[in-house]
C-alpha cells in the first residue's frame, strides 16, 4: 500500500501544478530558489524566449550566470522576453543575453548558429535543448523529414555535436558541463514497434500525439547515448533528459488547437487549473542544468529520477537511432556540409 501511495504522490508531483511538488519525497525535493550560484558560467538555451526556456534563462540570470546564448525562431518573442527580463532583473542582466534567430528544423542554419556561438566563447557550462514542435499535425521539412523529429531531435543533435569541442574544453579545465534535453512522459505514446531503422519509418504519420511522443523518446535516448559514450573519457560532462510536467505554455494553450480545433479545449481550458506554471515546469531542467552530479538519467519534477518506458531504456534502440541520425544528416546536407569537410561527430 505504501508503494502505491508513493507512486500516486510522484505522479502528482511530476505532472501537475499548484502545491504538487511538496508531495514528492524529501530526497527528491528541489526548487528554483535552490539553484546554486552560477557566476562565471555560460549557457546555451534553445527556445529560451518563452515558456520553460524563458523561465530557465530568467533563473540563470538571477543566479549570476555570466552569459546566456538564446536560440529561437521568433525575433518578436525574443523582443518580448528581453523587455520582460529588463523590467524584472534590470538592463545590466539583460545585456548578458545574446540572441540568435534560428529554426531548429533548418539544419544548415543550426550549424551556422553553432559556429557563431563558438566564435564568441571558448566556454559553455550549460546546454538546455528546449525548443520543440509540440502536439501538432504531420508535416515534412525542406529536407523531407518529419518536422517533429527534425526539430526536436535532429536539430539539437547537430547543435550539440557542433558545440562538443567547447564542452570538452570546458570540462578539461576542471568544470562540470551539464547537457539537458527536454523529454516528456508523452514518449510513452510511441508505438511499441518503433525501430528507428529508416527515414521511411520516421516519415510515417503516427498522428499528432504519436509524432510528438516519438520525438521526445528520441531526445531521451540521445541524452542517454551521450552519457554512455562520454562518461569514460569526459566524466564531468553530464547528459540528462527531463520531463517538465503538464505546463501552461503556448503549446498547451494555443498550438494544441492546430490538430484538435475543438477537442483541444479540453487541454487548453479544461485542464488549466491543473497545469504547472512555466516556473514549475523549469524546475527539473534547472536541477539537471545546475545541481545534479548524475548522468544518463531521466528526471521528472521536482527532481525524481524515473526509468521511462521500455523503449526509453533500450540501449540498442538508442544506438540505432543515432546511426540513422548520422546517415540522414549526412545524406540531406551532403553538398552544403559533408563535401565541405564538416567533421560531424556525435561524441
Amino acid at each position: 500500500m505504501a508503494a502505491v501511495i508513493d507512486t500516486v504522490k510522484s505522479t502528482i508531483a511530476e505532472n501537475f501544478g499548484g502545491p504538487s511538488h511538496s508531495v514528492a519525497s524529501k530526497e527528491h525535493q528541489f526548487s528554483l530558489e535552490e539553484v546554486p550560484d552560477v557566476s562565471g558560467k555560460i549557457a546555451v538555451i534553445t527556445g529560451g524566449t518563452a515558456g520553460i526556456g524563458y523561465a530557465c534563462v530568467h533563473t540563470l540570470l538571477s543566479h549570476g550566470i555570466s552569459k546566456v546564448f538564446i536560440i529561437s525562431s521568433n525575433q518578436s518573442s525574443f523582443d518580448e522576453a528581453h523587455k520582460s527580463i529588463s523590467q524584472d532583473l534590470g538592463e545590466e542582466l539583460a545585456k548578458k543575453i545574446t540572441f540568435f534567430e534560428c529554426d531548429m528544423g533548418n539544419w544548415s542554419n543550426v550549424a551556422k548558429t553553432a559556429k557563431k556561438i563558438a566564435d564568441q566563447t571558448d566556454r559553455i557550462d550549460i546546454l538546455i535543448n528546449d525548443a520543440a514542435r509540440g502536439i501538432m499535425t504531420y508535416q515534412l521539412t525542406e529536407y523531407g523529414v518529419d518536422r517533429h523529429m527534425a526539430v526536436n531531435h535532429f536539430g539539437h543533435v547537430i547543435l550539440t555535436s557542433h558545440l562538443l569541442p567547447i564542452f570538452k574544453a570546458t570540462a578539461k579545465n576542471g568544470n562540470t558541463v551539464r547537457l539537458v534535453g527536454l523529454g516528456s512522459n508523452a514518449h510513452q505514446g510511441t508505438p511499441s514497434d518503433c525501430k528507428f531503422a529508416s527515414l521511411d519509418e520516421l516519415n510515417q504519420d503516427l498522428g499528432p500525439n504519436g509524432q510528438y511522443g516519438r520525438s521526445k523518446l528520441a531526445v531521451m535516448l540521445y541524452h542517454r547515448y551521450l552519457a554512455r559514450h562520454l562518461s569514460s573519457s569526459h566524466p564531468n560532462i553530464l547528459s540528462n533528459s527531463v520531463h517538465p510536467g503538464f505546463v501552461d505554455t503556448k503549446m498547451s494553450t494555443q498550438d494544441i488547437h492546430e490538430p484538435y480545433p475543438i477537442a483541444g479545449y479540453a487541454m487548453s481550458a479544461g485542464m488549466q487549473p491543473f497545469k504547472k506554471s512555466q516556473w514549475q515546469g523549469a524546475v527539473s531542467a534547472m536541477y539537471c542544468a545546475t545541481k545534479t552530479q548524475a548522468t544518463g538519467q531521466y528526471v521528472c519534477p521536482p527532481a525524481i529520477p524515473e526509468a521511462g518506458n521500455e523503449l526509453a531504456q533500450d540501449e540498442k534502440l538508442g544506438e540505432a537511432l543515432m546511426e540513422l541520425t548520422v546517415k540522414i544528416v549526412k545524406e540531406k546536407t551532403k553538398e552544403e556540409s559533408v563535401e565541405k569537410g564538416c567533421p560531424f561527430s556525435l561524441y
